[in-house]
């Protein structure tokens, strides 16, 4: 099925090379829900860097201004608005991701930007434990804090990923770009956020 990428209120296509997808299980709600089929069948051109920065931006405001499905669930991915603490800035910044969600129900997000040879900003921001002890997840309909795992490498990382795989499998096109291992992210919901 033909996807445009709009974030809501902005006025601009922000699709940027998306060709086609699909996803085998068509109901948003039930996607998102363990145990359930998060394949994603995708032909994909990928942005360039600068594009993903300005893609994100935009999906940014649209997730902060709607719960609507068109913003929180793009290209057949589920979307989770992250808010990380600048290593260097002390600055709140946000960034939007897809997700997956591991056995446990956990959502996992991935470190690619589409095989740099860097790490993005908002992983580097991760690691860095004494800014962001913990992190605000925004999810559709609802916010958490989640005390986040950056998995660079080992066994568990490397099951995740074999699984990942599974369902998103462009990503091993991403990780034949770049020397450095793409990390996974677990976003375990550890406290609600109600105000």
């Amino acid at each position: 099925m033909p996807v445009r990428a709009m974030a809501a209120g902005s006025g601009r296509d922000h699709s940027a090379g998306l060709r086609s997808a699909a996803m085998t299980n068509e109901s948003s709600q039930e996607s998102s829900q363990k145990g359930l089929s998060q394949k994603v069948e995708m032909e994909w051109e990928t942005p360039s860097h600068d594009q993903i920065i300005e893609i994100s931006r935009g999906h940014v405001m649209g997730m902060e201004m709607s719960d609507d499905d068109a913003v929180w669930c793009v290209a057949g991915m589920h979307h989770v608005l992250l808010h990380t603490i600048g290593r260097r800035s002390g600055d709140e910044h946000k960034v939007a991701l897809p997700f997956w969600r591991d056995a446990d129900g956990h959502r996992i997000v991935v470190g690619s930007f589409a095989g740099s040879t860097s790490d993005p900003s908002w992983v580097l921001n991760l690691r860095n434990r004494e800014a962001n002890p913990r992190v605000k997840v925004r999810i559709q309909g609802g916010m958490f804090w989640s005390e986040h795992v950056v998995l660079d490498g080992g066994p568990e990382r490397d099951a995740l990923w074999a699984a990942l795989l599974e369902d998103r499998a462009w990503y091993a096109d991403y990780q034949a770009k770049t020397d450095r291992v793409i990390p996974l992210v677990r976003l375990a919901e550890t406290e609600a956020i109600t105000d």
